[in-house]
């Protein structure tokens, strides 16, 4: 194989046929806030700062203000522990209702939408909230003093009652935002336009004309790259750092895992493909191989869980989750299933009509060099219809409406694609 095989000169590394699907979310800044915690705990961290910094300035430089808490210590100390109680009590009653609407929607809607409703920041800024006036409120009650040198921090206790407000004010937002949360309607629309957005990036160029690509896997086996310290599900994959691994190295990277795959330790995430390089053994192979190895285990990022962004199927996992247990006995809600079939349709119009995207992405030079297995249209038709076809085959809502939804693909699919939905509607109708 040699160096320049590929050949499609260009401005800068991009995909063949479609973007190139780097992440959209980056660095440390996401991981940083992505925890469900960290954003009360700063919440209530800042709470706690100010506690201590009101007495200050109501020592230093307040006297008595007319907008100010002007009672005495006694009733300071009083109102300090009414919000207090109040506040640790309302909290645990904000837990108990976030519990009850998640397991709420492991059971009715799918597991797999917890990640999103407890990442979603009106909940978090309503527990940081209510516990950050339970902390405010117990450290300035310390500062309330009577007796022959009373001192009454005035500001800090008006301070406590602002957050009181401001508490209020989260409920009622934390309310709403549980109320449509626990709507089937709401979960779904939010799942669609999330996915359809991932697609749109998937497929955003994607209609304009296929470009001839000349690679072909050469016949030796080439150097597998594993990533023994880690398992989890495949999250990131950094494209262009791996094109622009690549080219220094002069090789093609063959990817063996996409994101949403689940990597266990050891086995092999990459084959690369290298070209021009030192003879075997020598410790400038050695090096090359190290280098560029180190450079493909740096641009694959595990976790623990699924997410739509470069996973657009998992976003159709989460709709078909819904139907099916729409479809199950014991819920019985074919209507529900109507429903994601009618975005299911939606998304797949986006795909449809347009080629899938290339496997080969190109460094500027147009030479190929990285090799990947994106999702394609028939596997996305798959994964959201069989299943809902299998269990609401008996339903009088279902069959209908997914022929509805093949027939509508028709209209806008390529002749490629056509075949596809040809095909699925021949096995669908066998299986029935």
């Amino acid at each position: 194989m040699s160096d320049a095989q590929g050949g499609i000169a260009g401005n800068g590394p991009r995909r063949a046929v479609g973007p190139i699907g780097d992440p959209t979310t980056a660095g440390w800044w996401d991981r940083l806030w992505g925890p469900f915690w960290v954003l009360p705990s700063l919440i209530c961290a800042g709470a706690f700062g100010l506690a201590l910094l009101l007495p200050l300035v109501d020592r230093s430089w307040l006297g008595d203000a007319d907008v100010l808490f002007s009672g005495n210590a006694e009733s300071a100390r009083s109102l300090l522990g009414t919000i207090a109680t109040a506040m640790i009590s309302v909290t645990g009653l904000v837990f108990s209702i976030t519990m009850v609407v998640i397991q709420l929607a492991s059971s009715q809607f799918t597991p797999r939408l917890l990640g999103s409703f407890l990442g979603n920041r009106i909940v978090q800024v309503t527990l940081g909230v209510f516990t950050s006036s339970f902390v405010f409120a117990l450290v300035v009650m310390r500062e309330v003093r009577a007796g022959e040198d009373p001192f009454v921090p005035q500001l800090s206790v008006t301070m406590a009652f602002v957050l009181v407000i401001a508490s209020v004010a989260m409920f009622f937002a934390f309310i709403h935002h549980i109320t449509r949360a626990i709507q089937v309607d709401h979960a779904i629309d939010a799942i669609e336009a999330s996915t359809a957005s991932e697609l749109q990036r998937g497929w955003d160029d994607a209609d304009r004309a296929r470009p001839p690509i000349d690679w072909d896997r050469p016949d030796s086996p080439g150097e597998k790259v594993t990533i023994d310290d880690q398992h989890g599900v495949v999250q990131r994959i950094g494209y262009r750092q791996l094109i622009d691994a690549a080219e220094r190295g002069r090789a093609v990277v063959e990817l063996t895992v996409r994101p949403g795959e689940v990597h266990h330790r050891g086995n092999p995430v990459a084959v690369l493909h290298r070209a021009g390089r030192a003879p075997a053994g020598s410790a400038d192979a050695d090096q090359g191989a190290d280098d560029l190895a180190a450079a493909v285990r740096a641009a694959i990022g595990l976790g623990q869980t699924r997410s739509i962004p470069q996973d657009p199927a998992f976003g159709v996992r989460q709709l078909v989750d819904i139907a099916d247990r729409a479809l199950s006995p014991g819920i019985n809600d074919p209507t529900t299933a109507v429903q994601v079939l009618d975005e299911l349709n939606r998304l797949l119009r986006i795909s449809a009509g347009r080629p899938d995207p290339s496997r080969y992405l190109l460094d500027g030079a147009g030479t190929v060099r990285v090799v990947d297995d994106p999702v394609t249209f028939a596997e996305l038709l798959d994964l959201a219809l069989d299943e809902i076809a299998h269990y609401g085959a008996d339903s009088v809502q279902i069959p209908p409406r997914i022929d509805a939804l093949l027939a509508d693909l028709d209209t806008v699919a390529t002749p490629e694609q056509r075949t596809v939905v040809s095909a699925k509607r021949a096995q669908l109708t066998a299986s029935s």
